[in-house]
């Protein structure tokens, strides 16, 4: 292997000191106004939409180290997931806090996605159209809302 060449490695934190550390993320999906209507009232077949996303969303971000293989398995001391809908879509937002070496973006980040997945999922029967496919339902704007160290 050329001199060059780095292979994919954890940075050492070793020395670092832990601290408190928070960071919240936020995305939505864009749905029909019949499917957002059928979960404001309950009417989705496989059931509670907001529960289900919420708990996939904690196990998301309990799991982060699993599925994104360079970051640290830190300690998780607050975890808070909302959801709102907002016009054709449901926004997810995340809070993740820890005392510890490294940052929690991460964990934020993968548990908005994996909410907004399973909004998805649990929608999709009624997102398609005679074709079987999604035109209208779109997961978009996840991002990293506001992080804070010490």
């Amino acid at each position: 292997m050329p001199a060059e060449e780095k292979l994919a490695g954890m940075v050492d934190i070793t020395e670092k000191p832990p601290v408190f550390r928070k960071a919240t993320a936020a995305g939505s999906i864009r749905l029909q106004e019949a499917t957002v209507e059928a979960i404001r009232s309950g009417q989705v077949k496989k059931g509670d939409v907001f529960t289900t996303a919420r708990l996939a969303a904690i196990l998301a971000v309990k799991d982060t180290p699993r599925l994104i293989p360079l970051c640290h398995p830190i300690p998780i001391t607050g975890l808070d997931v909302n959801f709102e809908i907002e016009g054709g879509k449901v926004r997810a937002t995340v809070t993740v806090t820890s005392v510890g070496k490294t940052g929690v973006e991460m964990e934020a980040l993968t548990g908005v996605a994996t909410a907004l997945l399973n909004v998805w999922d649990m929608v999709k029967y009624l997102e398609k159209d005679e074709t079987g496919n999604y035109p209208e339902t779109e997961i978009e704007g996840i991002r990293v809302v506001e992080k804070m160290k010490g």
